[in-house]
């Protein structure tokens, strides 16, 4: 029988979700922030839902352990020394379930910049009756760098309202909802020069870390948003305090830090155009949870019956 840890987080939700089931398993309760923790030493497999103070020690501890699945959608956090090291190991992440909150955040944001949302508030608080020149999604086009689940969300919801879609992947592998795939430096430099929203949705990894640079954002259309749900280490963020200040491009849209949380005397949170968000584009949405949940029970099936899992990581790329 297999043994597998499940975070106490979601411990209830999990039992529930199999009581009936023809699955042979055993559930082990944990807490993400203990150590020891019981069970660990003969464990299978383990549901990370958070990072917890113990990932490490834990995954150390669990000599047995063939199957790591994260309730994230970014692995760089958990692809640790321990993870690296371990022979045999599978990693499974939950991309898809962020998918549809994040795409409707980086829509938000678009549609916010676009329709000058910001400035028309301030008049309403002012009580200032005054036309803003708006522009509109249909026509513009939109540059995805990262082609994973997320970023196909972002393209399909792209395509709803009528943008021009261009993704930037490792190979010309095409991608629905995405009207032209570019790869390489000259892709890169292609969606720095042509997009009107540049987004941000690749893995973080020895190749993405600071991939928007200073070359980057001078080739970037004075009035283009930056918009960065993936990781803070993809951006040169001095690069882009300075683009940002220097008005060479029109703002930005950042949910993500090289360093977490953003520091108080940070410039990025005085400046006019730039949207900050605490790390927090997917949500704590009722539907996120569920769909995290709902991976992680689509994969333990196939665990258990020894079948293909779903979302897996290539741990020497880092995604």
């Amino acid at each position: 029988m297999k043994s597998i840890l499940i975070p106490s987080i979601v411990f209830d939700d999990i039992t529930a979700s199999l009581t009936g089931t023809p699955l042979q398993v055993e559930l082990l309760r944990y807490d993400e922030n203990e150590t020891p923790v019981d069970g660990a030493t003969h464990a299978d497999a383990v549901f990370r839902w958070i990072a917890g103070k113990r990932f490490s020690t834990l995954v150390d501890q669990g000599t047995s352990i063939r199957w790591l699945h994260t309730a994230s959608a970014g692995v760089d956090h958990v692809l640790t020394p321990a993870v690296k090291g371990r022979k045999g190991i599978v990693v499974t992440d939950s991309g898809p379930a962020f998918g549809p909150a994040i795409a409707e955040f980086v829509l938000a944001s678009m549609l916010s910049f676009a329709r000058r949302l910001p400035e028309l508030s301030s008049n309403q608080t002012a009580h200032r009756w005054q036309h803003v020149d708006q522009r509109e999604l249909m026509g513009a086009t939109i540059g995805i760098i990262g082609l994973g689940p997320i970023g196909q969300a972002i393209a399909e919801r792209a395509k709803a309202f009528g943008m021009k879609t261009i993704g930037l992947r490792r190979s010309q592998k095409p991608a629905e909802f995405v009207d032209e795939i570019t790869i390489g430096a000259d892709g890169l430099g292609r969606i720095s020069a042509e997009a009107d929203y540049v987004v941000l949705a690749a893995a973080l990894t020895g190749e993405t870390n600071h991939l928007i640079g200073a070359e980057q954002l001078a080739m970037m259309k004075p009035d283009a948003l930056l918009i960065n749900i993936a990781r803070g280490g993809i951006v040169d963020e001095a690069a882009l305090i300075n683009a940002l200040t220097n008005g060479r491009i029109g703002g930005a849209v950042l949910d993500v830090f090289s360093k977490e949380p953003l520091p108080t005397e940070s410039p990025l949170w005085e400046m006019p155009n730039v949207f900050i968000s605490p790390h927090h584009s997917g949500g704590g949405s009722p539907g996120l949870r569920q769909r995290q949940i709902d991976i992680f029970l689509d994969n333990l099936r196939r665990y258990c019956n020894g079948d293909q899992l779903l979302n897996q990581v290539d741990i020497d790329r880092g995604y």
